[in-house]
């Protein structure tokens, strides 16, 4: 019995300093070298400044942008340190409401459009910052109007933006809000 508690024991010691100090450092150690920008954090910088994260959604509530996806992360959302979802199921009221109150928001700005359900539902951490193709394209009647811009120059540049399915077969077409954001300001500016 001794002889067993002792292997016991040992075997803990073991795999805890290999599962908990010798892979972490590994796995630590190789991540900067081999993906330096994913290491990093996929930190976007612009005139120097860091202004966000490629991996987060931040809000974009201006017209003069694209939106991202509704957060439920936090009390005011996009709150990467309370990252989750709002954990209301399909038939819960707040839900209900909450996404009613939405579409009736989106139907005043295009009408005729179908919503694409990812501008009126928040993704399972609340900080996706993607939003699909069909989000953008919703979206571009509106950028457009307000920045003055062409309706076919503007889907020109959320198509330059559109990422494909991943492996060619996992999701949708999908746009990074904050990085169509910054070439959208980027081309208004010149």
């Amino acid at each position: 019995m001794l002889s067993q508690l002792r292997t016991a024991i040992l075997m803990t010691i073991v795999l805890t300093v290999l599962t908990g100090v010798v892979y972490p450092l590994l796995v630590t150690g190789l991540a900067g070298p081999l993906f330096p920008v994913q290491a990093g954090g996929s930190l976007v910088v612009r005139d120097g400044s860091v202004i966000g994260s490629s991996l987060i959604a931040q809000p974009f509530a201006s017209d003069r942008y694209f939106h991202p996806r509704p957060s439920a992360a936090g009390d005011k959302g996009y709150d990467p340190t309370a990252s989750g979802g709002s954990n209301l199921g399909p038939i819960d009221r707040r839900l209900i409401d909450r996404v009613r109150v939405s579409a009736t928001a989106l139907h005043q700005e295009h009408f005729a459009a179908a919503i694409p359900v990812d501008l009126v539902t928040t993704s399972g951490s609340g900080l996706d910052p993607h939003i699909t193709h069909a989000a953008a394209e919703f979206q571009v009647p509106r950028v457009a109007h307000v920045r003055g811009m062409s309706v076919d120059t503007l889907r020109a540049l959320v198509r330059r933006y559109t990422e494909d399915r991943q492996f060619g077969l996992l999701g949708e077409p999908r746009v990074n809000v904050l990085r169509l954001n910054l070439a959208l300001d980027a081309a208004t500016a010149q």
